[in-house]
C-alpha cells in the first residue's frame, strides 16, 4: 500500500506506525489522541510539545526519560517509586519497527519538523560524552571523581532512605526467600570475609567502599585491621562517623581517595565490590595488575560486579550512561577472569548471583515508595523518578537475563604454585 504523505496522523497513529506488534499499554496524548487497551494496567501519557520533542530527537530510552524525568511524559498506573511492571512489559512485549522512507515523512510532517529542535535536557542529565571528554580523558582520574560525585553525592540521607540501614549499594545475598534486605546485606558482607579467609590480625582493602560496610564488617566480626577507600567526599564522611560511632576506629579507616593512590602494600585480602563497572574494560589490565601489587603471597582477592552474558564489551545505554553511571562500562565474567589471570592471579572460585541482585532491587524500590515523600525533601522529584525508573529497569533485566553478578576469587599463589588453598572450599553458601 502506498503511503500518503500529505495525510496528517495523530501522535497516536504515529507511535502506531512504529510498533511492530501494536501498543502493549494504554497512550494517550496531548493532541486528544490515544491508542492500547483501555484496560491495560498502566497508560503512558503526554502532556506536551516538549515532550513531544524530546522522544523524536532522541529515540529510545535517552527521549523517554528526559520526557518522564521533565514531567512531559506521565506514567500513570504505576508509583514511581516502582514501576517494575511497566518495565518488565515495555521489555518484553515493546517491539520497534523501522519505517519506510514515506511512512518516516509523514510522521515528521504530522508532528512537525519544529519538533525536531531538541529542547534543553533536564537537570538531573548529564553531560554527553564529547562534552565529558572536555574534563579529561575517560577514566582520568580527574574525569572518575566527577561521574562518581554526579551519582553518588546527591544526599546522604536520601541513600539511607533508599538502601536501609546498612547503607550497602550492592548486591546482597538472601539465604531465604524469606530474609530481609539488611539480613541479605549481611550475609553478602560474610560471604565475602569468608571466601577471602578473614582472620583476626589481617589486613584487608576495600576498594570503591562505598559508605564502608565491607570495611565495619571485617572490623567488627573478623578482627581484621581494614581500610576503605572511595572517590566520594561524602560516602567517606558518612562512613568516618559511623566507624567512630561503632568504636571501630582502632580498626577501620575510609579515605575519600582514589584508589590508584593507595601505597600501602602486603595486604592479606583485596574486596573489589561493585566498582569494576567504573573503570572500564580498556583499564582492566591495570586496575587488576595493581590489585595484584598489593597482595602478599597468599592474599585473596575478591571482585564482585555486574557483569553481562556476552563477553564483548557494551556500553550501558544512554538512559544509564548521562542519568545513573556515566562512563560505566559492563562486559561478561569471563573477559574479567582473563584480566585477572593476566595480572598473575589465579581464579580459584566464580559465582553468578544474578536472581540475588534481583531482589536486593527489589528491596530498594520497596524503600523508595514507603519513604517516597521525606527522599522528596532530599532530593528532585525527578532525580527520584529517575532512581525509580533505573532500579526497576535493572531488576528486570536481571530477571530476563540481559544483567548477571558475579564474584570472581583468586589468589596470589608464591612463585612455586603454592596457593595456601584448601582442598575444598570452607566458606558454605
Amino acid at each position: 500500500m502506498t503511503t500518503d504523505v500529505s495525510v496528517k496522523l495523530t501522535i497516536a497513529d504515529a507511535l502506531g506506525k512504529l510498533m511492530k506488534d501494536g501498543i502493549p499499554f494504554r497512550f494517550e496524548a496531548f493532541d486528544g489522541s490515544s491508542a492500547g487497551p483501555v484496560d491495560a494496567s498502566f497508560t503512558l501519557r503526554l502532556l506536551n510539545e516538549r515532550g513531544l520533542s524530546y522522544l523524536m530527537t532522541a529515540p529510545g530510552d535517552l527521549g523517554f526519560a528526559r520526557a518522564y524525568v521533565a514531567g512531559d511524559l506521565a506514567l500513570e498506573g504505576i508509583h514511581p517509586g516502582n514501576p517494575y511492571d511497566a518495565m518488565v512489559l515495555l521489555m518484553s512485549q515493546l517491539k520497534f519497527k523501522v519505517p519506510t522512507a514515506p511512512e518516516m515523512v509523514q510522521i515528521v510532517r504530522s508532528l512537525g519538523f519544529g519538533n525536531l529542535k531538541p529542547p534543553t535536557p533536564p537537570a538531573e542529565e548529564h553531560l554527553p560524552k564529547w562534552r565529558r571528554a572536555l574534563e579529561g580523558l575517560r577514566h582520568s582520574r580527574k574525569r572518575d571523581a566527577e561521574v562518581i560525585h554526579h551519582h553518588y553525592d546527591v544526599s546522604n540521607r536520601f541513600y539511607e532512605l533508599v538502601l536501609g540501614e546498612s547503607m550497602t549499594y550492592t548486591c546482597a545475598v538472601y539465604p531465604t526467600l524469606e530474609s530481609t534486605l539488611e539480613e541479605a546485606q549481611f550475609a553478602k558482607y560474610d560471604l565475602i570475609a569468608r571466601k577471602l579467609d578473614l582472620q583476626p590480625g589481617q589486613r584487608l582493602l576495600d576498594i570503591g567502599c562505598g559508605w564502608g560496610g565491607m570495611v565495619r564488617h571485617a572490623a567488627k566480626h573478623y578482627g581484621v585491621k581494614a581500610l576503605g577507600v572511595t572517590l566520594s567526599r561524602e560516602q567517606a564522611a558518612w562512613a568516618q562517623e559511623e566507624i567512630k560511632r561503632q568504636g571501630l576506629d582502632h580498626l577501620a579507616e575510609v579515605r575519600f581517595l582514589d584508589y590508584r593512590d593507595v601505597t600501602e602494600t602486603d595486604f592479606d585480602a583485596v574486596s573489589s565490590i561493585g566498582l569494576t563497572e567504573h573503570i572500564g574494560v580498556k583499564q582492566y589490565d591495570e586496575y587488576f595488575g595493581f590489585l595484584h601489587d598489593k597482595l602478599k603471597v597468599g592474599g585473596r582477592l575478591l571482585n564482585h560486579c555486574i557483569t553481562r552474558p556476552s563477553n564483548k564489551t557494551t556500553t550501558t545505554g544512554a538512559f544509564i550512561d548521562r542519568y545513573v553511571f556515566p562512563d560505566g562500562e559492563l562486559t561478561g565474567v569471563g573477559r574479567i577472569q582473563v584480566a585477572v589471570q593476566d595480572a598473575g592471579l589465579e581464579v580459584r572460585h566464580v559465582e553468578n548471583l544474578r536472581e540475588h541482585y534481583a531482589m536486593t532491587l527489589k528491596g530498594w524500590c520497596d524503600n523508595l515508595v514507603e519513604n517516597w515523600d521525606e527522599c522528596l525533601e532530599e532530593v528532585t522529584l525527578g532525580r527520584a523518578k529517575v532512581w525509580g525508573i533505573y532500579m526497576a529497569r535493572i531488576a528486570a533485566r536481571l530477571r530476563a537475563q540481559r544483567d548477571e553478578l558475579h564474584h570472581v576469587l583468586a589468589v596470589k599463589a608464591d612463585e612455586h604454585g603454592d596457593a595456601s588453598w584448601p582442598l575444598r572450599p570452607t566458606w558454605g553458601s
